[in-house]
């Protein structure tokens, strides 16, 4: 039981981490940028369900760890339709701050 929840944190660990990596690496368009933040915050989100059903905690903070994750995802969009609305792509690099 325990090797396997053992593995389980370390493919969470490597999801989290490539997705960090996949984060820096495309810095230049916005919706790789969300794409990227999405992974991560389901491998955390994986990560906080076998750490609290393995404990047998209560999994009410993992609904609002979604509620958040669900946000997040609502706001980077809009901000994905409003840059695209504004300048015509989502290349950040183009843009002049």
């Amino acid at each position: 039981m325990f090797k396997l929840l053992k593995l389980i944190f370390i493919v969470c660990i490597f999801m989290f981490f490539s997705g960090l990596l996949s984060f820096c690496r495309l810095y230049s368009h916005f919706l790789l940028m969300l794409l990227s933040l999405k992974f991560m915050m389901l491998s955390l989100f994986l990560c906080f369900f076998c750490y609290l059903m393995s404990f047998t905690y209560s999994l009410y903070c993992l609904i609002i760890f979604l509620v958040f994750m669900v946000c997040e995802g609502v706001l980077g969009i809009s901000l994905l339709i409003k840059m695209i609305r504004c300048h015509g792509n989502d290349n950040l690099l183009s843009f002049k701050f």
